[in-house]
């Protein structure tokens, strides 16, 4: 399985996501290949498919439902509901579901 935070230089929530992606990853005793992309460029954030930083995908699909649609591509921070960092039960749901992803 393989989890990919992209985000943008300077972003303020990319820490404390990734820290809490491998709180979770070690909590549920998964194997998961974890992989940072700083996403630099506006036309790079197109090209990925960048909904804001930080965007977390397992196999590359995002953690959040109901993504698949967006099209609001760009260098901005993303809220997951009221604050920049997703909840663990989140990370959570997508890491174990990612084997049918």
């Amino acid at each position: 399985m393989k989890l990919e935070i992209l985000y943008f230089g300077g972003c303020p929530h990319y820490q404390p996501a990734l820290d809490a992606v491998h709180q979770v990853i070690s909590d549920l005793r998964l194997d998961v290949e974890v992989e940072s992309v700083e996403v630099p460029t506006q036309e790079e954030a197109t090209r990925l498919r960048f909904l804001g930083s930080p965007t977390i995908r397992v196999n590359g699909v995002d953690i959040e439902p109901d993504t698949t649609g967006r099209k609001d591509f760009g260098m901005s921070c993303r809220l997951y509901g009221d604050t920049g960092t997703p909840s663990a039960e989140l990370i959570a749901a997508a890491l174990t579901q990612g084997d049918a992803r």
